[in-house]
């Protein structure tokens, strides 16, 4: 494969879709060097298209990450976000719900955090753990989650006629890859803080979450918020991938800069500096 057609594709409304090991990786990917070069392109033009979309001033723009533990939201926000300037950036981690927002709905929580014009929101988690996290560990019955597909992607709808620009992002890593990098995290003392009894629950139930994230794909990528599945067996193809398809959503924005007021100039000018 080259390097230029290594991009994500949006998912369609497909009952098919493939979530398998295989589709966590890419056998045929180009060197890892290569690759790493040209996300280091790819991040250099981020920073540059955000000063850009910041001074422009019409749009916000919102990356939601998804994907089981493990499978690398924490590194590909070092690594692909870091390239933007925090000052323009709210990254907000959705956890298990507080007193005041579970007497919400469960939307509430989630529209408090989306991103004003001019800013890039990036969610650690998000609104769908409402229709995968309850789904598969029964805490509402199939009557309530079902109905959220429609409330999710009205929501969705409704941020995207408000200029907000949302892109989604599940980090699909095998069961195998999964295993290596829980093990590594339990054996290392810098990492192991955050191993939880959880995750090795919830990776007892990894076909019930596979089958509940292919409903959640599925049903909810549309042309105003797509979802995108990243392989991310691979750190440098999951970053390269995102921070490609990054790149080209804020180019297809046509961003414009200000122009500066004629009185502005004609004041500078005229001063003695």
């Amino acid at each position: 494969m080259v390097l230029d057609d290594l991009k994500l594709e949006a998912v369609g409304v497909s009952k098919r879709l493939k979530l398998g090991n295989g589709s966590a990786r890419i056998d045929d990917a180009p060197p890892k060097e290569e690759v790493e070069e040209a996300t280091k392109k790819l991040l250099e033009r981020l920073d540059d298209l955000q000063n850009a979309f910041y001074a422009d001033g019409r749009h916000a723009l919102l990356l939601v990450l998804q994907g089981r533990d493990a499978s690398g939201k924490d590194g590909l926000i070092r690594k692909v976000v870091g390239a933007f300037n925090p000052m323009g950036v709210r990254i907000t981690s959705f956890g298990v719900p507080s007193e005041e927002e579970s007497s919400h709905d469960y939307l509430w929580r989630i529209h408090r955090a989306a991103p004003p014009r001019q800013m890039i929101g990036v969610w650690n988690r998000s609104h769908y753990e409402d229709v995968l996290v309850v789904r598969v560990k029964e805490q509402v019955p199939p009557r309530v989650w079902r109905k959220r597909f429609e409330q999710i992607n009205d929501f969705e709808k409704m941020l995207s006629r408000n200029n907000v620009t949302i892109r989604k992002c599940f980090l699909h890593v095998s069961h195998a890859e999964q295993h290596e990098r829980l093990h590594s995290r339990l054996e290392n003392p810098k990492k192991n803080w955050k191993f939880r009894l959880g995750d090795l629950e919830d990776r007892e139930k990894w076909d019930a979450y596979t089958d509940a994230y292919r409903d959640v794909l599925t049903r909810c990528s549309t042309k105003h918020a797509p979802w995108y599945v990243v392989p991310s067996d691979d750190n440098a193809i999951r970053n390269y991938l995102v921070a490609r398809m990054l790149v080209e959503t804020l180019e297809s924005l046509k961003l414009k800069y200000p122009v500066m007021d004629g009185s502005v100039r004609a004041a500078a000018e005229a001063a003695q500096w």
